[in-house]
């Protein structure tokens, strides 16, 4: 006889037969293999989603601490409305710790394609938020799918926005990119960093990328050429972080998520082909020996305060991922000026800041980051300054994927100011904004700014002291006039007020602060002759400026060739001729090319302007004269930079800021040793060049508002 035994094996029934008159003759069936308790209950890390090659399956992770239910969700581009897959995750079975976690074999994905979540708890104003209605975003989504109904609107609304919300997408697991023969590069000594947005660069008709790439990753690449003849060696990309395609957020300052590329940045509108060509535009880059940095926003997200959206962190654990005030009428605290700030104080959240980098670092091959209002990472979890060592900063430093990345802090936020020894990132990079306050200033002719102007030009060691207990080094001011924040170069020489009416605001938004001149005449409207000299001038001066002082330098893209937004000077909403650089003033003003080309030249053939320490003993300082005018009525200054340390020239500077001409007197050498390189009151091409006019004596008469560079080669020791 024989009889069959059912038993249960990973949701299988196993057969086994049994002959009980002949047991010497049983067969016994081999054991079925017991599913790992990672394949039965998935991993709480990595968090997001993994592919598992041996398992062919899937791993889905996400953090949520005062969840009660968690349930992922599987779609098929056939239906973007009802889930092809609910997985209720049982807290018992798929939780471990504050991270909900399952392993989903493909055989039981069938046409999934996308993914997203719905989550339940108790929903406590000014703390919780959850709705179990509201189709929630993976954070750690690494491509992320908007459906054509998408729809900003319903995500803001009480009720379900199915088929309407955006969507994590499971990507090819067994695609690759070929990065060998490729070594990312690291300028330093000739590190000039040039700032622009991807969009904004390529888009104009006159940019002459062609119109299926214009405004695209593709499109940048398509530019290469062009920023190799100027001569900038890091180029530093607005960010770049997935956003609501419906919000307006031009420049794209408000991430719905970190990890993901801008979609509607790439030429292609395939789900996930953003990613080939982001690392074709890096690989391309790299190739032409230039560096990318990206502006990253980790300080807050798209989803504003309690009116805003719920997308993903909101609806996923509110109090978990972002700081609350004691305010009930304002739960989110605001040290963004956006709505709400994610809240370093929590473990989980540094974390996901240093996945991500991570993220960018290894996957994305990206060679820096900047960090906007990174006062941020020094709140504790109650919105109180950590003027210490905060924690994500150790974290940051104790990663081995970052030692070598160039960290840059916009070291600042709504509520604090950082800059210099105040920032707890010690060997971060920062954006001066002193540098770009005091040389407006000076160059504008404000009284009492020679000493500061000194400082500025030094390395800012006032800021950065490289006194034994601090030890800071001159190249971490990164020293700019001009950003994304504020006037254009340009502008900021023919406008005295901002003229932001465009962006719906009243003209209410934007700083006041500009420091800017217009040179005699507002605006750009039938402007006298001697006004457009004088801007051009004024536009030289600070490029003068900016690339003989010790630091690092940045400028903003289209400065070189004087692109105008039209006194706007905080268009974040500009998706247009306002926003984007207008490549017809480069045929326009090429002399102001030709200039920033040969300054930028100037500055990488002498590296004994940009230092890892500051000057020191190898400057001499100087006036009209001998001494330097410190007076509150000085408008001038000299000195002379010594390169024997560094096996360089000598190199003479004379600055006027002076409304009239004043007749400087060289303090070094003979007249025979010193050849001019530049001045900035000559008309093109005589304002700077390239082998030197000889002095024929050491006085020099310089015209009003005006900087003369010498150079003589060092002296030969014997």
């Amino acid at each position: 006889m024989w009889m069959k035994k059912e038993t249960p094996v990973n949701n299988s029934t196993l057969e086994v037969h049994a002959n009980s008159a002949d047991p010497a003759h049983s067969v016994a069936a081999p054991p079925a293999r017991r599913p790992t308790w990672e394949e039965a209950e998935g991993n709480p890390l990595p968090l997001g989603v993994k592919w598992i090659e041996e398992e062919q399956a899937f791993n889905f992770a996400v953090h949520s601490e005062h969840a009660e239910s968690v349930t992922l969700l599987l779609y098929s581009p056939a239906d973007l409305v009802n889930p092809l897959l609910r997985l209720q995750l049982d807290f018992l079975r798929n939780k471990s710790g504050q991270i909900w976690h399952c392993r989903v074999p493909v055989t039981k994905l069938g046409a999934a394609r996308y993914y997203a979540y719905s989550v339940s708890g108790e929903t406590i104003p000014q703390l919780h938020s959850f709705d179990p209605q509201k189709v929630l975003l993976d954070p750690y989504a690494k491509c992320i799918f908007f459906p054509a109904a998408f729809d900003r609107n319903l995500a803001m609304r009480e009720g379900s926005n199915a088929g309407s919300a955006p969507l994590g997408v499971l990507t090819d697991h067994r695609s690759t990119f070929d990065w060998s023969g490729v070594r990312p590069p690291y300028h330093e000594s000739d590190a000039v960093i040039y700032e622009l947005h991807v969009k904004g660069f390529t888009k104009n008709s006159t940019s002459g990328v062609d119109p299926s790439r214009a405004g695209t990753y593709a499109g940048l690449v398509e530019k290469i050429p062009y920023l190799k003849e100027l001569g900038v060696t890091v180029v530093e990309l607005m960010p770049v972080f997935q956003r609501d395609p419906q919000e307006g957020d031009y420049w794209g300052y408000m991430p719905l998520n970190f990890f993901a590329p801008h979609a509607q940045y790439a030429s292609t509108h395939s789900a996930d082909e953003q990613h080939l060509e982001f690392k074709n535009m890096v690989k391309a880059f790299h190739e032409a020996d230039i560096g990318v940095v990206l502006d990253v926003v980790y300080n807050h997200t798209c989803e504003g305060d309690y009116k805003g959206p719920i997308y993903s962190f909101k609806g996923l654990d509110s109090a978990g991922y972002y700081m609350m005030s004691s305010d009930p009428a304002n739960p989110y605290a605001n040290y963004s000026g956006t709505g709400n700030t994610l809240n370093f104080g929590q473990a989980h959240v540094r974390k996901m800041v240093i996945d991500s980098l991570r993220y960018w670092k290894r996957g994305m091959h990206i060679d820096g980051f900047r960090f906007d209002l990174a006062s941020v990472f020094s709140r504790n979890a109650d919105g109180s300054l950590n003027w210490g060592e905060a924690p994500i900063f150790s974290e940051i430093a104790a990663d081995p994927e970052l030692g070598r990345v160039r960290l840059i802090a916009e070291p600042w936020d709504t509520a604090a100011y950082q800059l210099g020894r105040g920032f707890p990132g010690q060997t971060w990079f920062q954006w001066n904004g002193r540098f770009r306050d005091d040389i407006r200033r000076f160059v504008k002719g404000d009284a009492g700014m020679v000493p500061e102007v000194m400082r500025r030009i030094y390395g800012s060691d006032d800021l950065f002291p490289d006194s034994r207990a601090d030890a800071y080094h001159a190249f971490q001011s990164v020293n700019y006039v001009t950003s994304h924040d504020g006037f254009t170069l340009y502008d900021l020489v023919s406008y005295d007020g901002k003229h932001n009416w465009e962006n719906g605001n009243n003209n209410q938004d934007g700083t006041d602060a500009n420091y800017s001149w217009n040179c005699g005449q507002e605006g750009d409207e039938a402007v006298s002759p001697a006004v457009r000299a004088l801007r051009r001038k004024q536009v030289k001066n600070f490029c003068c400026l900016l690339f003989l002082s010790n630091g690092t330098p940045m400028f903003r893209a289209g400065d070189e060739f004087l692109n105008t937004q039209f006194g706007n000077n905080n268009p974040y909403n500009q998706d247009n001729e306002i926003g984007w650089l207008d490549w017809s003033q480069l045929r326009s003003n090429g002399d102001i090319f030709q200039f920033f080309k040969k300054m930028i030249a100037f500055r990488k053939n002498h590296p004994s302007l940009s230092r890892s320490r500051f000057w020191r003993e190898d400057v001499s300082w100087y006036g009209v004269g001998p001494t330097v005018d410190l007076s509150n009525d000085s408008h001038s200054l000299a000195f002379c930079l010594h390169g024997a340390s560094q096996a360089d020239d000598d190199i003479y500077v004379m600055i006027n800021a002076y409304w009239e001409e004043l007749e400087f007197n060289v303090q070094e050498g003979t007249v025979q040793e010193w050849k001019r390189i530049v001045d900035t009151a000559l008309p093109s091409p005589d304002d700077f060049s390239d082998d030197g006019v000889p002095l024929r004596q050491t006085k020099y008469l310089l015209a009003p508002r005006s900087i003369v560079v010498l150079c003589r080669p060092p002296a030969k020791t014997q």
